[in-house]
């Protein structure tokens, strides 16, 4: 499913990170992947309040725990940039679908780094 909303279209997701060659790119493909999945999920599901937004991003969180494993055999990590560009990116997609007053921190609660 495209995603139609245009401020997320016009969004780089992780574009900080990969302005940094300590994050390897094909990693950082993986992290974005996961955004715009979610993105595409927000659209189809249309959450009606923060406690499904919540249930989305932790699922999508969950997803970034796992990529830990890639960073790391790439010699990198999720470490405190990277914590907070994902973050960040977290919170950009609560905002462009109209979510401006979500959590950052409850975004992304069940993350592991």
């Amino acid at each position: 499913m495209p995603i139609t909303n245009e401020q997320v279209t016009e969004y780089g997701f992780l574009r900080q990170l990969y302005a940094d060659s300590y994050f390897p790119d094909h990693v950082l493909d993986k992290g974005s992947a996961i955004l715009v999945r979610l993105c595409e999920r927000v659209e189809a599901e249309r959450p009606a309040d923060l406690a499904a937004l919540y249930a989305l991003t932790h699922a999508a969180t969950d997803a970034f725990n796992l990529l830990e494993a890639d960073f790391e055999a790439a010699g990198s990590g999720i470490e405190t940039v990277a914590r907070e560009a994902i973050a960040e990116d977290f919170a950009f997609v609560a905002a462009a679908y109209g979510f401006t007053g979500a959590d950052v921190e409850e975004l992304i609660a069940t993350r592991e780094w």
